[in-house]
């Protein structure tokens, strides 16, 4: 159950790539490695912030938003 659980993350994370990238497609004027490096950053964000909607416990959380905050800072440093 567990395996099942995680592919579908992963195939949700791809289907999020793949869409940004159809909308990206026209604009893309920077160099693959800083492409490549926004897209880790952005990956990494829409899973802390999923993470974040499940997680419970204060300590948890706060670490959750304090990586939110860190990779939103990274990103923005990158546009």
């Amino acid at each position: 159950m567990a395996r099942g659980w995680e592919s579908k993350s992963v195939e949700s994370q791809q289907a999020d790539l793949d869409e940004r990238r159809r909308q990206n497609a026209a604009v893309i004027t920077e160099p693959p490695a800083r492409r490549q490096q926004r897209e880790s950053i952005e990956l990494a964000l829409a899973r802390a912030r999923r993470d974040l909607t499940s997680a419970t416990h204060s300590a948890h959380r706060s670490m959750l938003e304090a990586a939110i905050g860190d990779l939103q800072s990274r990103l923005q440093k990158l546009s």
